[in-house]
């Protein structure tokens, strides 16, 4: 049976003939002494055909396909064209070697072309991309070279573009910077309180936050100095009044050495760096907050959002955490423990990162471990709905924690739980009311902003259409000042509005030409009716104008 390699270089496709493995053999020893020889390659190895790529973005999109084990229909060509036809019904004479089994797996699903990739196969196409440049006419090596550095740098740009847009690993690295915060902040307070202990060693004892011990001895420097006046503001910034007395007179008893006044400049500059580390590590947990809430709404739901980002974060990503099975979610974490139980074949661990979990705490020992493996379960259901769902919705995850308080109860008190299924069918019936209304909203939203955007036409229109008239001191008449002005725009306006009327109704006669005879007599009815009006008004105008 012949044996032909598909080889995907950077430059196109390219089909070779394995035609004299009888004399290196099958062996992958021997595949491998053949490769390092040229001359000997030469001869077990010749090209068939090669297909090069039409432009960089071509050579990038086949390169994704080839990645994800996606057959493009350039392939399908180029293998349909050079490869030996085969007759329906038998058996084909030939097989295709591929680097990627999933491309191989493809080819054969569409062509049905027999493919094979194993160790012996992998060893020619090694040979074949070693000699590459040298099996092709007219194509150098630094060619190929600029062919594969270009290639190589657009794949990998196309990679991190599409990883940036995956805003999972924001939550990983707030996550890690959060533990450390948390480490740092422990042992920057320690250091505060050994310091300022010098001078002032019985506030320890009063105070235990380190928070606030560092904002008391900020506030402090010299206790010397402490006196009633400053009870109302230490009280202020304790928030009790008795531990404010309490400091006052520990200050006056002190056992202390004194501090230079360079010394208290330190220990003040350190604590206020203690008391910014503190207050980042709080804007710091509410980013992180949010962006849970974003990427992983129900996982963050059912387990919480410092729980659910570092489940994401040991697992590498969130789609890598839907991946997982619910045995994998449950003692993830507790690697080295695990690894340790089968080497000397004790019990395994139960639990690794969700015992951090608050439904871990509130179970009994004895059913901390069913619980766990519940509550794997149910996380690996949230973080599968949050990655491959397009509805950004809480519904599920507290349609899940809902399911794991039921088994709390279950485990405690004996009360039986509801069906998975039921539970499920009415989170997606209010899932799906819920996108329902969005929806309806939106378009609500939509039909008022043009109502509105039409009736503000219209006004603009009606507003051009009426022009404010003019009148002057000579149109006045001895008599009521006030009155006849008003009477005048009276009738100006209704003789306007009468001739635009009379204007409209002859264009309309004159456009007109193929009306009808009955149209064209109402016509003209209507436009004696607007001459007769505008004669009667402009009567009774010129009476006025007498009077």
């Amino acid at each position: 049976m012949a044996l032909y390699l598909l080889f995907e270089s950077a430059s196109g496709y390219s089909l070779f003939l394995a035609h004299g493995i009888d004399e290196i053999g099958q062996s992958i020893d021997a595949g491998r002494e053949s490769v390092l020889d040229l001359n000997r390659f030469g001869k077990v190895v010749r090209l068939v055909a090669f297909s090069p790529f039409s432009s960089a973005l071509d050579a990038l999109n086949q390169c994704n396909a080839i990645s994800e084990g996606i057959m493009t229909d350039e392939l399908r060509n180029f293998l349909e064209l050079n490869l030996p036809r085969r007759k329906e019904g038998k058996k084909p004479k030939f097989s295709l070697g591929v680097a990627e089994p999933k491309v191989g797996s493809q080819i054969f699903e569409v062509t049905k072309i027999p493919c094979q990739s194993n160790d012996f196969v992998l060893e020619m196409l090694r040979g074949v991309r070693l000699h590459f440049d040298k099996f092709i006419q007219d194509l150098k090596p630094s060619d190929l070279e600029k062919a594969q550095l270009g290639l190589g740098h657009s794949y990998s740009r196309a990679k991190v573009k599409f990883n940036v847009n995956r805003v999972d690993n924001m939550v990983i690295q707030a996550i890690f910077l959060l533990d450390t915060l948390d480490k740092d902040i422990n042992t920057f307070s320690m250091r505060v309180r050994e310091w300022y202990s010098w001078h002032f060693p019985e506030l320890v004892k009063i105070i235990n936050d380190n928070y606030l011990y560092a904002k008391v001895a900020m506030y402090l420097e010299d206790k010397s100095n402490l006196s009633e006046d400053h009870i109302p503001q230490l009280a202020d910034i304790i928030g009790d009044e008795e531990k404010a007395n309490e400091i006052l007179e520990a200050a006056r008893a002190s056992m202390g050495q004194d501090l230079s006044p360079i010394d208290l400049i330190n220990v003040k500059q350190f604590a206020q760096r203690v008391m910014d580390l503190s207050d980042y590590r709080k804007k710091l947990y509410e980013y992180l907050v949010t962006k849970m809430n974003v990427i992983a709404p129900n996982l963050t739901s059912l387990i919480g959002e410092v729980v659910g980002a570092r489940l994401i974060s040991h697992a590498g990503s969130l789609s890598n955490l839907a991946k997982c099975p619910a045995s994998t979610l449950q003692i993830l974490g507790a690697e080295k423990a695990l690894f340790r139980a089968l080497k000397t074949r004790g019990n395994t661990p139960k639990y690794g990162l969700i015992f951090h979990s608050s439904f871990i705490g509130r179970a009994s020992s004895r059913n901390k471990g069913r619980l766990a493996r519940y509550l794997a379960n149910k996380c690996s259901i949230a973080s599968r709905i949050d990655c491959f769902s397009d509805m950004n919705t809480t519904v599920f995850g507290e349609k899940l924690r809902e399911q794991v308080e039921e088994r709390l109860d279950f485990y405690d008190k004996g009360v039986a739980p509801r069906k998975n299924v039921d539970v499920m069918k009415s989170a997606i019936d209010i899932a799906q009311s819920l996108a329902g209304e969005d929806a309806g909203e939106n378009k609500g939203i939509n039909e008022s902003s043009t109502k509105k955007s039409k009736k503000k036409k219209k006004s603009k229109d009606e507003a051009e259409e009426i022009e404010p008239v003019e009148i002057k001191p000579s149109d006045l008449v001895d008599g009521d000042a006030s009155t006849e002005p008003e009477t005048k725009k009276k009738t100006k306006k209704k003789l306007k509005h009468a001739e635009d009327e009379d204007t409209k109704t002859i264009e309309a006669v004159n456009g007109g030409n193929g009306t009808s005879k009955k149209k064209k007599k109402h016509q003209k009815s209507e436009e004696g009716d607007v001459e007769r009006i505008i004669e009667g008004k402009k009567k009774k105008v010129k009476t006025e104008g007498h009077e």
